[in-house]
Formats: structure tokens, C-alpha cells, sequence
């Protein structure tokens, strides 16, 4: 499940919390809701260590390669009158 995902069940999960009156027999609307948030805030919160370890860049101990010239440009100057 993606970042959006996780957004989205908070987003219902918050809904069905906050913003219903529903009754249904057998299950707790605004308990279902609750659960919803947090599975979403856990799921973003998991996301984003992941991303953030994925993003995370090493330096390198290794110099560039130096790139030289070529010989015959470097040192010979020859004229032509």
C-alpha cells in the first residue's frame, strides 16, 4: 500500500468517526473508524522511514578518475606559415 492509500484510510477513517451517525447492528461504526486511522497513520509513519532509508546517499571514498589531455595536444605547439 502506497503513501496515497494510507491517506485515504485516514481520510474515511476519519469520516466514519467524526463526520456519521450511523447505527449498525453487529459492529461499531466510529470504532471501525478509529481503527481505520490508525492502521492509516501507522502505514504513512512505515512509509516514510522506508523512503526516507532509500533516499539516503553515502558519500563515496573513491576520487574521480582524473581525465588528461592527449599527448599530442599537451606539449608540441607546431606552426604553420
Amino acid at each position: 500500500m502506497g503513501l496515497g492509500g494510507c491517506i485515504l484510510m485516514i481520510a474515511v477513517g476519519g469520516i466514519l468517526t467524526f463526520a456519521t451517525d450511523w447505527n449498525a447492528s453487529g459492529f461499531n461504526v466510529q470504532l471501525v473508524g478509529l481503527i481505520l486511522m490508525a492502521v492509516g497513520i501507522i502505514g504513512t509513519s512505515a512509509y516514510v522511514s522506508v523512503y526516507k532509508r532509500r533516499r539516503v546517499v553515502e558519500p563515496t571514498a573513491v576520487a574521480p578518475p582524473v581525465v588528461e589531455e592527449p599527448e599530442h595536444h599537451r606539449h608540441h605547439h607546431h606552426y604553420d606559415y
